[in-house]
This record gives structure tokens, C-alpha cells and sequence, in this order.
């Protein structure tokens, strides 16, 4: 599962590049604002898995019950 996560974090990083490079090439406004949120939507979700909750542990290292 850490591998899903780490390849996440790399594609919502190359998102937000990939937006940066098609905004300084005037790019389709739609397309940037879609890689962007699509980013978001990845680091929200690697966040979910990772950050720890009331209990303290993170649903990434709580076992199955």
C-alpha cells in the first residue's frame, strides 16, 4: 500500500507541472483547472489514508477486523 501512496504523491505532483507548463504555454483553461483538481483530489486522498485520527493511528496501519 505504501507503494500506491508514493506513486500517488508522484502523479499529483507531475498534475500540478503539467499545469504549470500548459498555463505558461497558454494553455485550455479547462484542462489546468482539471489536472489541478485532480491533483487535489489525489493529495486529499493519500491524506485520508495517512493522517492519523482521533485514536491516533492512520487507517493505513489499522488492521482489518
Amino acid at each position: 500500500m505504501e507503494s500506491v501512496l508514493s506513486i500517488m504523491v508522484l502523479a499529483a505532483i507531475a498534475l500540478v507541472i503539467g499545469a504549470a507548463v500548459l498555463w505558461r504555454k497558454d494553455g485550455e483553461r479547462k484542462q489546468i483547472l482539471l489536472m489541478l483538481l485532480l491533483a487535489l483530489v489525489i493529495a486529499l486522498n493519500v491524506g485520508i489514508w495517512t493522517i492519523p485520527d482521533a485514536s491516533g493511528e492512520a487507517p493505513l496501519t489499522q488492521k482489518p477486523e
